[in-house]
């Protein structure tokens, strides 16, 4: 295994483990709010998705890349749509 490989997953093991203790320790009043909040996130996953999936050879990296943009697409518009509901929540309604 080369250092880089050994790094990255390095990295990614704790991001794991943070991201899994910081979303645990959530309230859930408060777990809606702060998703669609994290659609921006998403956001930024789905560009970086991109710019990896950009070569035209086929190889391990485009393969992620593409997955990663359908996954992180969906969550995005997923996002979204819990948003708009929890929003139409709070109007008024109208009294006819």
């Amino acid at each position: 295994m080369t250092e880089a490989l050994i790094g990255a997953l390095f990295v990614f093991v704790l991001a794991s483990f943070t991201g899994f203790e910081v979303i645990n320790k959530v309230p859930p009043t408060l777990h809606t709010p702060l998703m669609s909040g994290a659609n921006a996130i998403s956001g930024i996953a789905v560009i970086g998705a991109l710019v990896v999936s950009g070569p035209r050879d086929w190889n391990v990296s485009v393969i992620l890349g593409l997955i990663a943009i359908i996954l992180a697409t969906i969550n995005v518009v997923g996002g979204f749509l819990v948003t708009d509901r929890m929003l139409q929540m709070f109007k008024k309604k109208e009294v006819v």
